[in-house]
Formats: structure tokens, sequence, C-alpha cells
């Protein structure tokens, strides 16, 4: 069953890695949508802000960021810009280590792992690698990071993905509410609105 269109809001109780909170608002924007949010939280005894804005084409391919943190280290930003064809540019710099990632994911955000499952729109036993362009919390450090999805059965109207992340050892169940947003997030969030 496809996703339905999203709220316009949505919030999550970070925990386990963090304590923190992320509001997001989506919206409908020229021809594809917009996300707009923010994390405040405590990891590892150090507090941190980040301020995101990410933009997707109508295919939910990511196509633009900007993303601006704030810590006891100071405030930074960093700008993304992608040709929807997975070449992208880091503060208007060619990054040719993120050729063929479509997808953003922050490190601060339990949101994003929710655009490339809406992008890949896998069959119950599909799976795909689904490269990032990957933006750590603490100093905005932009990475490629390797991940795959597995569409599992669905839970009723909620469909459920394995997710890997090979680079940290990570691996476990995601489970998406009718509008592809997350629920539950193990050991990062759960859905609070």
């Amino acid at each position: 069953m496809p996703f339905r269109v999203p709220p316009t809001f949505a919030a999550w109780q970070h925990r386990d890695a963090r304590a923190g909170f992320e509001v997001v608002f989506l919206h409908a924007d020229r021809g594809g949508s917009r996300v707009d949010g923010v994390t405040t939280a405590v990891e590892d005894g150090e507090a941190w802000v980040i301020q995101y804005s990410i933009g997707f084409d109508a295919g939910w391919t990511a196509r633009s960021a900007l993303v601006a943190g704030r810590s006891a280290a100071g405030r930074s930003q960093v700008s993304l810009a992608g040709d929807g064809a997975g070449h992208w540019e880091v503060n208007r710099a060619a990054a040719p280590a993120l050729d063929g990632c479509l997808d953003i994911d922050l490190e601060s955000s339990a949101l994003t792992n929710a655009f490339p499952v809406r992008r890949l729109r896998l069959a119950i036993g599909g799976h795909a690698e689904a490269p990032a362009v990957y933006v750590r919390a603490a100093d905005l450090r932009v990475e490629r990071l390797e991940q795959r999805y597995v569409r599992l059965d669905d839970d009723g109207g909620r469909q459920r993905y394995g997710y890997t992340a090979p680079r940290f050892g990570f691996a476990c169940e995601l489970l998406y509410d009718p509008y592809g947003l997350l629920l539950d997030y193990p050991g990062i969030a759960t859905r609070a609105a």
C-alpha cells in the first residue's frame, strides 16, 4: 500500500542514544516537498541544537539542504545541493565522494529515514541499497553513509523495514505509519505527535 500525503507536522522524543526532542513541519514546495525541523538534545554530556530545511523533488529524491548547528563549541552551518542524479555540492564545492547518493540522512533526525522508503516504494520482500549524504550532529561533517532497506511484511496498516548501516554495525526494524513517518526508531526515537 502506498503512503498517504504526510501531515503538516510531526515530532519525536529522542531517547537512549541521546535525550532530546525533534519537531518538523512538512510542506508542498514547487513540484516537490520541503521539511523544516529542529532537534535539541544532550548526547554524551554535550548539548546541541540542529535546525534544518531539506528540499525534495516530486519523487522524494533529496535536492537541497541547509543545516545549522549550535553547541558549546559554537555555531556551524552546511549547505547541500544535489542534481537529482546523485551528484552533490557541499558548501558550493563538488563532492564526488557522495556520487550516487539520492538521500540526505541527518544524524540528529529521526525523520530523515522516512524519505528513502517513500522514494524506493519497495514491494514486500524487496530490498535496495540507499547510500545517503550523512551529516553529523556534533560538527556538521558531511560523509557518505551506505544504507540498506528491506521491506518486511506489513503490521496492519503500518509498513515495516529492516534497516542496516554497516559502518556503524547498526541494524534494526523500522516501523512507519500510513503517512510514511517513523513510529519507532529503536535506540534513537519514538513518535510523539
